[in-house]
């Protein structure tokens, strides 16, 4: 059983360690666990994890979160798979920092790469994991905190949430996405 992951970013090292790239931190993480090795190709770069007899392709996307669409569905149509076998990966800032949550399906919620992969899809019937970065900017100071880099006390959280969103995504291929989102949809401890 094949899947494609999708970790939402933009590329370039400005955008590194900002809040709008967490999903390529997840991707990262897996693919430094795995030893695999991301290779630059059309509309991205992938690697090749495997888990309990599942191949997953890790795609980050090399066209801009805004255009993100366009790499999912390029790679969905090279894949030939179909729509229960993607996962996209993004930050959301209607969670709470640390919180992870899995859904089968649903709205952009005002993402800009979510939107682009609802339209050129022309669903929204997709599974995805939200990496909540919270919501602590003022008033019309939301690009200036998506695309702000992590603090470094968020920097110190990122492996171990990274570390779940892994195992979100492995729970989903193994166990199907109702059971997953009993394991990841758990509020993060108190540190």
């Amino acid at each position: 059983m094949n899947y494609l992951v999708v970790g939402l970013g933009n590329i370039g090292a400005e955008y590194a360690e900002t809040r709008h790239n967490m999903g390529f931190m997840a991707l990262d993480s897996w693919a430094k666990e795995t030893d695999a090795i991301f290779q630059s190709g059309r509309y991205g770069s992938t690697a090749e994890v495997s888990f309990k007899g599942r191949k997953f392709t890790l795609l980050k996307p090399s066209t801009y979160m805004n255009l993100s669409g366009k790499a999912v569905r390029y790679w969905m149509n090279e894949l030939k798979l179909p729509i229960e076998n993607l996962l996209v990966i993004s930050d959301d800032l209607n969670l709470p920092f640390g919180t992870i949550r899995l859904r089968k399906s649903g709205s952009d919620g005002g993402h800009n790469g979510l939107a682009n992969i609802n339209e050129l899809l022309g669903t929204d019937g997709y599974a995805r994991i939200r990496m909540g970065i919270g919501n602590g900017f003022a008033r019309g100071g939301q690009i200036d905190f998506v695309l702000g880099r992590l603090s470094d006390e968020e920097m110190k959280q990122m492996p171990e949430i990274c570390t779940r969103v892994i195992e979100g995504v492995k729970a989903f291929a193994t166990v199907g996405p109702d059971r997953a989102m009993n394991i990841v949809n758990v509020r993060p401890k108190k540190a």
